[in-house]
């Protein structure tokens, strides 16, 4: 039963100076039924390489006790987001958690591709590793 809501903020840009990509196509999905993906989410970034926060429908902390317990619900909903822009290659992150009443922070450092390719060619998955519960 999802009762409670947390948030995710996603900031999409390049290099180690880490400079924001405006315009940046950014997805949220969550894993739907028969192996389909459900659509929470698309934006573009701003100026700043960033979305407005997106609430997403989490289980209520009480739910759940122990993430291992046989059958027992996990205390977070997971879900995955894409970053797309001309000029760099698509980058997509699997598997990030968001916990009831906490914002989620999920940073996608785009990499510039050679002049001339496109980014629908080129896709960088990342999985983000479980935390340690």
């Amino acid at each position: 039963m999802m009762q409670a809501m947390g948030t995710l903020s996603v900031r999409v840009y390049t290099s180690q100076a880490q400079i924001p990509v405006e315009g940046a196509t950014v997805v949220v999905t969550a894993p739907g039924t028969n192996g389909k993906r459900k659509l929470l989410s698309v934006q573009a970034t701003d100026r700043s390489g960033e979305v407005p926060a997106i609430s997403i429908p989490t289980p209520a902390a009480g739910e759940s006790t122990s993430p291992h317990e046989a059958g027992g619900p996990a205390p977070f909903t997971l879900c995955n987001v894409w970053a797309e822009h001309p000029g760099y290659a698509m980058l997509e992150a699997e598997g990030v958690q968001i916990f009831p009443g906490v914002e989620t922070v999920q940073d996608m450092e785009l990499i510039p591709l050679p002049w001339g390719q496109s980014s629908l060619q080129h896709l960088d998955v990342r999985e983000i590793p479980p935390q340690n519960l």
